[in-house]
């Protein structure tokens, strides 16, 4: 693994890490922009199962994106267009020609390479597994102002469980009664997956919102690259299936993997079906 500092426009610093050859050229190298809560090393072991698959003479670049990590915090003026800029700091610094965006960093990848459409930084391949993006109502985001409020207040086992809520509905969880499970999300916050995830819950606060206060319209993505990929796990909350349909509706050429297997957290667990289907793309 390389690891480096590569600052951004604006002052700050993205940290950047990369798997596989130093010397792969662009077109063989794959972007991965992560999703929230989450770190670059927490994906380190699906980078390095992925860029071996993908072969000797490929890399995967993946960066701590703004707030977490050894890059720098949110700037005062975040905003999604931030995060546009970064995708496009790092593929200018690495450069790849590839991306692969997993859930919110789905929702980075698609904004992304909408805006670089037409202006030389349209990747070769774009694919997204669980985007996290609301298309058309497809996602019900009520509950992102309730979590903000809990997250400013300080009560941590509060916005936990309203995340966990929200962001799994549908699922069993979703179900169980808010104080109930906010008294499980403080009991368990001591692991070390729920003590990262109350670390960058202010960050998570500003990505969210950046994310989900407006709802897309598919007609918005419509200029996305013919071959653009929308991967989603059959075992993922049903709302990432209709975005990833309603997505793949409006972007003619496109296509729509569903993993039988695939879960959420399919990509930073590096499971050996999706590592597969997603190094198969980019290599075909």
């Amino acid at each position: 693994m390389r690891e480096r500092d590569v600052p951004t426009p604006d002052g700050g610093k993205l940290a950047l890490y990369s798997y596989g050859a130093d010397d792969a050229p662009g077109e063989r190298r794959v972007v991965l922009v992560g999703g929230a809560f989450l770190t670059a090393l927490i994906y380190r072991p699906f980078s390095m199962e992925l860029s071996k698959n993908l072969g000797e003479d490929w890399a995967v670049d993946i960066y701590d994106r703004r707030g977490r990590g050894n890059s720098s915090p949110l700037p005062a003026d975040y905003s999604m267009t931030t995060e546009i800029d970064d995708v496009r700091t790092i593929m200018e610094a690495s450069g790849a020609r590839n991306i692969l965006g997993h859930s919110l960093g789905g929702s980075v990848a698609l904004n992304a390479v909408q805006e670089f459409v037409g202006t030389g930084f349209e990747p070769d391949k774009l694919a997204v597994y669980d985007a996290a993006v609301n298309i058309d109502g497809s996602m019900d985001t009520r509950w992102v102002k309730g979590f903000a409020e809990s997250v400013d207040s300080g009560r941590m086992g509060l916005a936990m469980a309203r995340l966990k809520k929200g962001m799994e509905a549908g699922t069993a969880l979703s179900r169980v009664p808010e104080p109930i499970l906010a008294g499980l999300m403080a009991a368990v916050s001591r692991t070390k997956v729920n003590k990262l995830m109350r670390e960058l819950m202010p960050t998570a606060v500003g990505e969210l919102k950046a994310a989900f206060d407006e709802g897309k319209q598919p007609r918005d993505f419509s200029v996305l690259p013919g071959n653009t990929c929308f991967m989603v796990g059959c075992k993922s909350p049903a709302y990432y299936r209709v975005t990833a349909k309603r997505l793949h509706d409006a972007v003619p050429g496109s296509s729509l993997v569903v993993s039988p297997k695939g879960f959420h957290g399919s990509v930073p667990a590096a499971v050996k079906e999706l590592v597969t289907d997603i190094s198969s793309y980019f290599k075909d």
